[in-house]
C-alpha cells in the first residue's frame, strides 16, 4: 500500500547547524554579529546583492552596512531571509524571490516582527447634500448653543504626577545602567582607551611616557592615516609558484588609532600574533596584516623627515662634556645585531651566522649626535658581515664631509673610508700596557660613548629586538626596525640638555 508522504516545508533555521561542507567553495556572509560560512554549514546558501540600486540600498540599510562597498563576492547568507524569499528551482538551487530584503538578524533574535496599525484612522467624508434636500431644512431648526460652564476647582490627578516621577526614575536608571555597559566594555576590550588613565601601561605598551605624549604623536600621523596603502596576502599564483603582497582599501574590524596601538604594542611586547588576535578579538592574519601595513606606512612617513642634522645644528647643542678636543664630533656610531632564527637553509645559516654573538643575527650602524638624538639609522644586513663592510654600505660616508669627525669603537676600522677625524679608543697593538698619556683620553671616549649604547638600550627595551626574530616577519624586520629606532626620537627626551 502506498502511504502519501506530506513533504516537510524546508526551515533555514531549523536546519542551521554547524558541519563540515562538502564542496570546494567558500563564502561567508557579510552580514554583523553572523559567521556563517559555507565550509562549515552546507545547508545554508548564499546570495549575492541585487543589481538594482536602491533595492542594494535596502539591503544595505536592513544589514546596518550603510557606505559599505560591495563586490560581486559579497554574500548575505539564507538565515536572514523568509522562507517565502527562498525559491527552488527546478533544478534544486535555491534563489531569491525579486523582492526579497533581509530581515532576521541576530539584534533582532531572527524574528520579523510586523509594522503595527496605526491607531488613527481617516473616516470617510461625508458626501456634501444636494441642493433642496432636506439638510438645508434641518439647520434652520437647530438648537441654540448651550453655554460652556468651566469648573475652576478642577485639579489634575495624582495618578499622572506618580507616573511622572515613575517615569523620570527609570530614565536615570537606564542611564546609570547605560554608563555601566560602556565602563564594562571599555574594561572587558583590549584597546588604547582603555589604559588611557594608566601612564605605567602606556609605557609598557608602546613605550611612549604618558597618553598625552601618545596623542601628540598621533595628532602628527593622523592626517596621513587616510592615505595608507594596506597590505594583504594574495592567493598563490599557480603559475609562478610564488606570492606576492596587493593593496588593499577595504577597512578592518579596529579604528586606526587601536591598530597603531597594535601595531605598538606588537613591537614593545614582542606578543605572537596569534595573542595579539586573541585580545583584540581579531583574525591572526588580520594581525598580520596590520602589523605588516603600519610598518610600511610608517616607515615611508618617518622616514620622510630629515633626522641628520647640519654642523650649526650639531654646535648649538653640543653638550660641555664635548669641549675640547671632541668639539667636531658629529656623530657617534655604533654597530648592533639583532638574533633572530636559525634558517634551515645551511647556505642561509653562514650568511646570517655571527662569531661574534655566536648566533644567526642582522646588523645595522646607528647614529647618534653629541646630545643624544638618533640622526642615523641603517638597513639591517647579514650578521656574517663586519662592522667595517656595514658601515661601508650603509652610505654613511656619503653625508660625511671633512669637518665632521665620527666617534666609534676601537673595532670600527673605518678611518680610510671617512673624509674627516675618527675618535676610537687606543690600541694596545704589541705593548703589554698602554701609556699613560693615552688613558685619560681612552677613558673619555670610552665615557661619551656610552651614551649610544644608552640609545640602543631605548630601541631594544622593544621586547621585539630582545628575544629571537622569527623568520616568519623577516620581510618586514627591516621596516620594523627602522621604525622602532626613529620613534625614540618621539618617545624620549634627550639624553643631555644644553
Amino acid at each position: 500500500m502506498n502511504v502519501a508522504r506530506k513533504k516537510k516545508k524546508f526551515n533555514v533555521r531549523d536546519s542551521f547547524k554547524l558541519q563540515r561542507g562538502v564542496g570546494g567553495s567558500n563564502e561567508h556572509c557579510c552580514v554583523p554579529l553572523c559567521s556563517a560560512s559555507s565550509r562549515y554549514n552546507s545547508s545554508l546558501s548564499f546570495h549575492c546583492f541585487p543589481k538594482n540600486t536602491s533595492l542594494r540600498v535596502q539591503w544595505l540599510n536592513k544589514i546596518k552596512r550603510t557606505g559599505f562597498s560591495v563586490t560581486k563576492h559579497t554574500k548575505v547568507c539564507s538565515r536572514h531571509f523568509e522562507d517565502h524569499e527562498i525559491v527552488c528551482t527546478a533544478k534544486g538551487r535555491r534563489v531569491l524571490a525579486a523582492s526579497a530584503v533581509p530581515s532576521l538578524f541576530e539584534w533582532n533574535n531572527f524574528e520579523n516582527n510586523e509594522t503595527r496599525t496605526s491607531g488613527w484612522k481617516r473616516r470617510p467624508r461625508p458626501s456634501s447634500p444636494e441642493p433642496g434636500s432636506d439638510a438645508e431644512e434641518d439647520l434652520e431648526h437647530c438648537d441654540p448653543p448651550v453655554p460652556m460652564v468651566v469648573d475652576r476647582d478642577c485639579k489634575a490627578s495624582p495618578t499622572v504626577c506618580v507616573d511622572r516621577e515613575q517615569y523620570e526614575n527609570m530614565l536615570r536608571e537606564i542611564e546609570a545602567s547605560r554608563q555601566q555597559l560602556q565602563t564594562y566594555h571599555l574594561h572587558s576590550s583590549f584597546g588604547l582607551q582603555r589604559f588611557a588613565s594608566s601612564p605605567e601601561d602606556i609605557r609598557f605598551y608602546t613605550r611612549f611616557p604618558s597618553y598625552n605624549h601618545l596623542m601628540a604623536f598621533w595628532n602628527l600621523i593622523e592626517a596621513a592615516t587616510t592615505q595608507m596603502v594596506r597590505v594583504t596576502k594574495a592567493k598563490k599564483n599557480y603559475v609562478t609558484s610564488t606570492t606576492t603582497e596587493i593593496p588593499s582599501t577595504r577597512p578592518t574590524k579596529l579604528l586606526p588609532i587601536d591598530e597603531l596601538f597594535l601595531f605598538l604594542t606588537y613591537v614593545s611586547t614582542g606578543c605572537t600574533q596569534r595573542e595579539l588576535g586573541h585580545r583584540f578579538n581579531i583574525h591572526q592574519a588580520t594581525v598580520r596584516q596590520i602589523i605588516v601595513t603600519w610598518a610600511n606606512f610608517l616607515y615611508s612617513l618617518l622616514g620622510s623627515v630629515c633626522i641628520w642634522l647640519s654642523p650649526a645644528a650639531v654646535k648649538v647643542k653640543l653638550p660641555s662634556e664635548f669641549d675640547g678636543i671632541y668639539s667636531d664630533t658629529h656623530v657617534i656610531l655604533d654597530c648592533t645585531e639583532l638574533r633572530c632564527q636559525t634558517p634551515s637553509s645551511l647556505l642561509l645559516q653562514s650568511e646570517v651566522f655571527s662569531t661574534y654573538k655566536s648566533h644567526c643575527t642582522f646588523k645595522a650602524v646607528v647614529g647618534m649626535s653629541p646630545h643624544g638624538a638618533l640622526i642615523f639609522v641603517s638597513a639591517l644586513f647579514e650578521g656574517s658581515m663586519s662592522d667595517r663592510e656595514v658601515f661601508r654600505r650603509s652610505g654613511i660616508t656619503s653625508l660625511l664631509t671633512p669637518d665632521m669627525a665620527v666617534m666609534v669603537d676601537k673595532g670600527f676600522l673605518v678611518d680610510d673610508l671617512v673624509p674627516g677625524r675618527v675618535h676610537h679608543p687606543a690600541f694596545l697593538s704589541k705593548r703589554t700596557q698602554m701609556p699613560e698619556v693615552d688613558v685619560p683620553k681612552m677613558q673619555s671616549i670610552v665615557r661619551l660613548r656610552v651614551h649610544v649604547e644608552r640609545i640602543m638600550r631605548r630601541v631594544k627595551e622593544n621586547k621585539l629586538f630582545d628575544t629571537i626574530i622569527p623568520l616568519s616577519i623577516s620581510g618586514s624586520i627591516n621596516q620594523i626596525f627602522t621604525v622602532a629606532c626613529l620613534l625614540s626620537n618621539y618617545q624620549n627626551g634627550p639624553l643631555f640638555k644644553k
